[in-house]
């Protein structure tokens, strides 16, 4: 365990300069990542990115609702973050006589500031490496379920007897597959309200066509604010709470970016996959991404056909249809990429090169067997893979009355574990639970979205683990069946089904056809495709475990980083434009010219305020035009993000916000799997451009007085 320890801190040690991604952990910056960044311009030192004892840069970047990244910009608990983060929120305020989504949101007091009643945000106070708390009395299992068994136990134990403050929680994260774990204290406020949001043709300019893409237009962006009780901490929503005083807020930066300049982008990275070995990245291209694709694909075409003629569905529809649409393009762009930079021939060259220092190393007894072993594995897991993605996509993740009737199959399970009293508790809390899910259904679309995608898992999944239930169907008259007959398509019709005792609730649920079917695919899914994929899914995360093990031992001087794990990261870059293409060359930059001449007059994707049209012919940009009079709109660098960097803070050499992160280009997506700095670039919504649309389109310019804006290339040093 010590050589291992030694080789985790090697790899932050190593000077190499070649900037080529990275997602680091920002306590353990001092070293090879320190000159690096000072080699690529940077002007702070590492502890004012990360410091426990005074306030830092960390300081400022919550994680935003457990999926995004924020940033605070004020000394009275401003919060920004991406229009995209904050959609939900802004959608649940949205009707049709005051739809916010289409006309945007300012409110102009703190009175007017909307509250939302499970959003909340959370800072990270300090980390700590408790590697050793974690795997103590593991050194010598074999068995992966009782080693896992007590990596669970210990961790329970640590979490539950780490000293802290009683306003804040502790959790526990694994790094490197398993071989290091890091704690988190952390500290989440629960009163998150909602004060600006530009308008969908501003903040989603370019929707879903330009997802993904460069050249980008998009204002990306949406405001907050947090609130705190009478002592700055914690509290739940109450008219008593006061704006949160946070121990560090970022400037904002009105100098702009050129080419070359350096920066840092700070948040909550999702997940990343990249010390995978060939056999899985030609199973992910082969296999699984193009289930995904199809399925997306179908229950997209049907929203979309129902959203364009109908306003108050494409109200209901519209966060729901841009998280299903965010990865179908994803893993498309991911796909693609992982093909064009020959990532599976760049992972099978370095396992030629592990094999030859395992064997160097006299460790081929340990390592030399891995690659056969994962490629074993992964041949006979994919048929399981396959089928698992399919029961995901079509019941779980694109079909509503699926995804109750699944709950409800829980709920079912549950009487038969805990009995009446626990059964009734878990069914109030999901008859509440489930009246969000009903205020944006709507019984046709989603029965289009069933019969298209019930069809595809019927037909197209591995069918010796296909339920007969949908296999060779008539899919229009199962649909029609099950739509017409099902209790499931209404909230009072769900309520009225669960109405009773539980032994009469379950005996009617048997009778609905929407929940019979539910039912079926699941017990299929339980008893046929999950119980083989999760043994080997195991199998895998033993073999990967050791993999990594392996590659920190026999790559000392490589430069590695633990993958994502929507924990606290700092990755950082250059503003660079790349070519995708042969003759294409793209710039770093898009200007306020290009949103015009995308405009498509009633467009949904690409339509243009009139407020933005005048300003932009009058070219009254005030002190946010760059050197030659334009407006920046978007910006790329070299920056490693991923899902989670959302809303993530675009940082200068000294500190200061120079734009907001919020997406990739379309080339590079294939970056959670393989990084190619030549394609992979991270687009960010320049600070200048949010700042016009705060003080010239939505006349907030007290928000503008709140914020502190900076010119930091006068600086002439950082504060340390």
């Amino acid at each position: 365990m010590k050589k291992l320890l030694r080789a985790l801190v090697l790899f932050v040690s190593f000077p190499i300069f070649a900037q080529q991604g990275g997602m680091w952990v920002p306590s353990l910056l001092k070293g090879m990542n320190e000159k690096e960044m000072k080699s690529l311009g940077m002007k702070m030192s590492v502890a004012d990115i990360y410091d426990v004892n005074t306030s830092s840069l960390k300081d400022a970047v919550p994680q935003f609702n457990g999926g995004c990244t924020a940033e605070v910009i004020s000394a009275k608990g401003l919060l920004l973050t991406n229009h995209h983060c904050g959609y939900g929120e802004i959608q649940s305020h949205s009707t049709v006589e005051h739809d916010y989504l289409q006309d945007g949101f300012w409110a102009k007091s703190y009175e007017e500031e909307l509250p939302n009643p499970d959003l909340e945000v959370t800072f990270i106070v300090s980390i700590h490496d408790v590697t050793k708390d974690i795997l103590k009395g593991t050194e010598t299992l074999t068995n992966e379920t009782e080693k896992k068994s007590l990596i669970e136990k210990n961790m329970n134990d640590l979490q539950k007897s780490y000293k802290r403050e009683d306003w804040q929680n502790v959790m526990i994260r694994t790094f490197f597959e398993g071989n290091q774990y890091m704690l988190f204290v952390t500290e989440s406020f629960e009163d998150v309200r909602l004060v600006g949001a530009p308008p969908s043709s501003i903040g989603k300019f370019g929707s879903d066509t330009d997802n993904w893409v460069w050249p980008r237009h998009t204002g990306d962006f949406s405001l907050f604010r947090i609130y705190a009780d009478k002592n700055n901490r914690p509290a739940k929503y109450s008219k008593d709470n006061v704006p949160y005083t946070p121990k560090h807020y970022f400037p904002i930066s009105i100098n702009g970016v050129e080419q070359d300049d350096f920066t840092l982008v700070y948040g909550y990275p999702g997940s990343t996959q990249e010390y995978l070995p060939s056999f899985a990245v030609e199973q992910i291209i082969n296999d699984l991404n193009p289930a995904k694709i199809e399925i997306r694909d179908k229950a997209l075409k049907v929203s979309d056909g129902f959203m364009r003629q109908d306003q108050t569905i494409k109200i209901q529809y519209a966060s729901k249809y841009a998280r299903i649409a965010n990865y179908w393009k994803k893993w498309i762009g991911e796909s693609q990429g992982l093909k064009k930079s020959d990532a599976v021939a760049v992972k099978k060259s370095f396992e030629q090169e592990f094999l030859k220092r395992a064997k160097k190393e006299n460790k081929m007894n340990e390592y030399g067997n891995l690659l056969p072993q994962f490629e074993k594995i992964y041949k006979d897991i994919t048929p399981y893979a396959v089928s698992r993605d399919y029961f995901m996509e079509v019941v779980l993740r694109n079909n509503e009355l699926l995804s109750v009737g699944f709950r409800l199959f829980q709920l079912e399970n549950a009487y038969e574990k805990v009995g009446e009293q626990g059964f009734n508790d878990r069914k109030e809390n999901l008859i509440k639970g489930l009246e969000s899910l009903y205020k944006d259904y709507n019984k046709n679309v989603d029965q289009g979205i069933f019969e298209a995608t019930i069809a595809l898992y019927g037909t197209k999944a591995p069918q010796n683990l296909t339920p007969d239930a949908i296999k060779n169907k008539d899919y229009s008259a199962l649909a029609n069946t099950v739509y017409s007959k099902s209790a499931l398509t209404s909230y009072e019709g769900l309520k009225k089904l669960l109405n009773g005792k539980a032994v009469d609730v379950i005996k009617n649920l048997h009778k609905d056809p929407g929940y019979a079917l539910a039912k079926e695919l699941s017990n299929n899914y339980f008893k046929n495709i999950a119980p083989s994929y999760d043994k080997m899914d195991l199998e895998l995360g033993a073999l990967q475990r050791t993999y990594m093990k392996a590659q920190l031992e026999l790559f000392p001087d490589a430069r590695i980083f633990p993958d994502a794990n929507s924990t606290l990261r700092v990755t950082y870059g250059k503003v660079n434009g790349y070519q995708p293409s042969d003759a294409v060359t793209y710039s770093h930059v898009t200007y306020l010219d290009g949103v015009m001449e995308k405009y498509v007059p009633g467009d949904y994707e690409f339509d243009v305020p009139k407020k933005l049209i005048d300003l932009y012919n009058a070219k009254d940009f005030g002190q946010y035009a760059d050197k030659n009079g334009k407006l920046p709109v978007n910006f790329i660098a070299t920056n490693h993000t991923t899902g989670g960097n959302s809303g993530s803070p675009a940082i200068d050499a000294y500190g200061n916000l120079i734009g907001l992160n919020f997406d990739r280009v379309w080339e590079g997506t294939m970056s959670d799997i393989h990084y190619d700095p030549a394609i992979c670039r991270n687009i960010m919504v320049d600070a200048r451009y949010i700042l016009f649309i705060i003080d010239k389109y939505a006349d907030a310019k007290h928000l503008i007085d709140e914020i502190k804006i900076a010119k930091p290339k006068e600086n002439k040093k950082s504060k340390r």
